[in-house]
């Protein structure tokens, strides 16, 4: 008596990437059906309202299926890729030969040598099957890649067509840099983030002109790309507009320029992904928390000199040094002195959560929209360390590749607008936090200085906080701290 394998493939599912996620977007496929895939290989990017994370296959085996085109939204337990599973479809093809000798007095299988032919590659050499690897097949008739490229639609597998057999080879050559004929194609450099914005904002990548190191495109290159054209009085041109798109006029029967320019009028970007969690984290904090927002006006000038010295001291060498340091730093001694600040509202057990930690948020602008990450026990690291720290925060989230746990968990923020040439505003919360600093552009102003007007760094900061659990009278304080320490750092010292 013979077992029956089972042919059928193994379905991997969307998982729960972050904490209680119940979607997430297919931002690339990095396989497509007839490729090989390893245990632990990723196949594809997507995109939670956290972060981009990038998914590894749990099994061997060869993809048969994309179920989700590129740009599709999913929900949590969704089965997005089917792949045959090394080992599985062939062993059943190899127990068909014994099958059909055993039944062979019966009249109902004489027509089965006809049949032979499909399993017989497989039957030959069942002591040389050998697992699936990363770019090799189990046999040559089953695993070729793209085996449907010039093969009529009739011919392929109805599983490979579960969004359209045009979407998938749509999909498949933006994937693998091939053409319609198997012809390689330069695929333009981008980072994934990169190429996110270009899909939001309708631009094709292989229009740009990249800008940076190695000819990769930036999100400069991107948004030039949407900019309207560089005349700012298109009307008034338009009576000498023809001449220019003369030589081409033949070739390309274009509207006048002003048409081009009035295409260009809107964007209609989808909210969805991180956008969309913050925009629903904001709307709630703002409307649960009562808001304070407090300001301070502070001469920074010792602390712009400091920040010079440090960055000639070796044991801060190679690492991020900047005045975002030494704030951070100023915020840190100010909650050890006010520790009442760094809490949050638990709403259920009407309780206020007094945290003996402190995981320093510092909200970051990336590609992807506005996002905070968080510096785990920052209260307990060394100026080098939180320093390190924030560089590697930093870095990760321009590269786009901050991960859901590092934005979870923050006690308090820092938002640093001063980058942006603004000087101060007033920030909302980060939900579950009780206060937020902002620390606006630090400029040479006239300021009162020893009795005398003089030329200093002159910043204001401004801190925002949940008036349910901080009163006028802590939020001053922790603010009027930090401003002390940034106008005589020698405090970090005498106070820490």
């Amino acid at each position: 008596m013979t077992t029956m394998t089972d042919t059928s493939p193994r379905e991997f599912k969307m998982p729960d990437v972050g904490e209680g996620l119940t979607e997430a977007e297919i931002l690339k496929w990095y396989v497509q059906p007839g490729d090989t895939v390893t245990d632990g290989q990723i196949v594809c990017e997507v995109e939670t309202a956290k972060a981009a994370v990038e998914l590894p296959i749990p099994y061997d085996g060869v993809v048969r299926a994309l179920h989700f085109p590129e740009g599709t939204t999913v929900d949590v337990g969704t089965s997005i890729i089917a792949v045959d599973v090394a080992g599985g479809a062939a062993p059943a093809a190899e127990e068909a030969a014994p099958a059909q000798q055993a039944a062979e007095p019966e009249p109902v299988a004489k027509p089965e040598p006809a049949a032979k032919p499909v399993p017989a590659p497989a039957a030959k050499k069942p002591e040389g099957r050998k697992p699936v690897l990363v770019g090799y097949g189990v046999a040559e008739s089953s695993t070729k890649r793209r085996p449907r490229k010039g093969v009529p639609a009739a011919a392929a597998p109805a599983e490979d067509t579960l969004y359209g057999a045009s979407a998938l080879q749509g999909a498949q050559s933006e994937l693998n840099g091939h053409g319609q004929h198997g012809i390689t194609v330069a695929r333009p450099l981008a980072k994934p983030p990169v190429r996110k914005l270009a899909k939001d904002l309708g631009v094709d990548l292989a229009t740009i002109t990249p800008s940076g190191p190695d000819g990769i495109i930036t999100r400069e290159d991107v948004h030039a790309a949407v900019a309207p054209p560089a005349a700012p009085e298109p009307v008034t041109q338009a009576p000498t507009a023809p001449a220019a798109p003369a030589a081409s006029a033949a070739s390309v029967p274009a509207p006048a320029p002003v048409a081009s320019y009035d295409g260009a009028r809107e964007t209609r970007v989808p909210i969805k992904g991180v956008r969309k969690a913050t925009a629903a984290a904001m709307v709630g904090s703002a409307f649960t928390a009562p808001h304070v927002t407090e300001f301070v006006t502070v001469d920074v000038t010792r602390t712009m000199k400091l920040v010079e010295e440090l960055k000639q001291d070796k044991e801060l060498a190679g690492l991020r040094v900047n005045p975002l340091l030494l704030i951070a730093k100023a915020l840190l001694v100010a909650i050890r002195r006010n520790p009442e600040i760094n809490a949050s509202w638990d709403e259920a057990a009407q309780e206020i959560v007094v945290k003996h930690y402190v995981n320093l948020g510092i909200a970051a602008a990336t590609p992807r929209g506005l996002i905070v990450p968080n510096i785990k026990d920052a209260h307990a690291k060394t100026l080098p360390q939180l320093a390190e720290s924030l560089g590697e925060l930093v870095s990760t989230a321009k590269d786009g590749r901050t991960s859901p746990a590092a934005m979870q968990g923050g006690t308090v923020t820092i938002t640093n607008v001063g980058v942006f040439g603004i000087d101060t505003g007033t920030p909302i919360l980060n939900p579950g936090e009780s206060a937020i600093l902002a620390v606006g552009s630090i400029k040479l102003q006239p300021w009162v200085h020893k009795g005398k007007v003089k030329p200093r760094q002159v910043t204001t900061l401004a801190l925002s906080f949940d008036h349910r659990l901080v009163d006028g009278e802590l939020g001053s304080k922790v603010l009027a701290d930090v401003a002390a320490i940034l106008e005589q750092p020698k405090r970090l010292i005498t106070w820490a």
